[in-house]
């Protein structure tokens, strides 16, 4: 692993000493938002949780290696390169195999947070099951790894582009924990309220982090789904929000758009239908979740660290 795992002196260096780190997707940087947001954006997030005493490790493949923490430069040739492929967990070892460059989405961060030993990564929003999938059966990889992958993911939801009731039973269907921080109602990433009550609420970092413990102390595997509403100022009314996911979705169907290329051309077709509005929101709900990201993994390390020796694991 260490011919191809590269995690950045000071993430390597928190993770020994058993401080905070926060993973973060490269995706959102290289496809997920325009330019020149995607690169401020990433700046201003890696600042917050750094802020918020952790150390920040966006994870990329380059040139054929797993990179867990960028430096500058990387970070800039994310954001401003065309051949930067989308990364998901079944393409890693492709692009290692032929020495090639990755944005990582959730599932494929999640599975190289795993293989560094972090426990907290931050998000936007996960995939998860398309609407239509009864026909199409379009199902994100996120799903599937969140239930591999032994790592808390950050979350403001499913993107309210989804079925998210769908994407709720299918995470039931494959046992991760879904916890509402500080809300009752399971939030639909743009919007505070999808119509779909949580299925777990905490509103502490602290009990977030002790239900991460348990569970990974009683040897039950894959991750945890942490979705906190995004900020109300911020927000998309609901029916504005649906009304502005049809017609993406047309205009999708219309352009024979499916697979991989689909989120990113909804995500970019909203931003214009809003008026500019989805983005505010994109960004508004990623700084959010590295807040609480930072917080919880705060937390974690701190329980980790005072734990018994005897029960100290993981």
């Amino acid at each position: 692993m260490q011919d191809i795992l590269d995690i950045a002196p000071e993430v390597r260096a928190a993770l020994a000493d058993g401080r905070a780190v926060v993973a973060l997707e490269s995706t959102i940087v290289a496809h997920g938002m325009p330019r020149p947001q995607n690169l401020t954006t990433a700046r201003a997030v890696e600042a917050i949780i750094r802020d918020g005493g952790a150390v920040p490790a966006t994870v990329a493949i380059l040139d054929g290696r797993l990179r867990v923490g960028l430096d500058a430069a990387a970070l800039e040739r994310l954001a401003g390169a065309d051949d930067i492929a989308k990364a998901s967990a079944r393409d890693i070892g492709h692009l290692v195999a032929t020495r090639g460059h990755g944005a990582t989405t959730v599932a494929a961060t999640l599975r190289i947070a795993a293989l560094a030993g972090i426990r907290v990564f931050v998000t936007g929003g996960i995939g998860g099951v398309h609407r239509g999938a009864d026909r199409s059966f379009d199902v994100s990889a996120d799903l599937t790894e969140l239930a591999r992958s032994g790592v808390a993911v950050v979350c403001a939801g499913a993107k309210s582009i989804l079925d998210i009731a769908a994407t709720l039973e299918m995470l039931e269907t494959l046992s991760v924990p879904v916890v509402v921080h500080g809300a009752d109602e399971f939030p639909a990433f743009h919007s505070r309220r999808s119509g779909h009550k949580a299925p777990l609420r905490l509103d502490a970092a602290d009990d977030i982090a002790r239900t991460m413990r348990a569970t990974w102390s009683l040897g039950l595997a894959g991750g945890l789904l942490i979705a906190q509403p995004i900020p109300e100022a911020q927000e998309i009314a609901p029916a504005k929000l649906e009304r502005a996911v049809a017609a993406a979705l047309a205009e999708m169907a219309a352009h024979g758009i499916a697979g991989k290329e689909a989120t990113p051309f909804l995500l970019a077709e909203l931003n214009d239908i809003t008026g500019g509005e989805s983005l505010a929101a994109n960004i508004a709900l990623i700084e959010n979740n590295a807040r609480l990201g930072a917080e919880i993994a705060v937390a974690y390390a701190r329980l980790t660290a005072t734990a018994p020796a005897k029960s100290r694991s993981p």
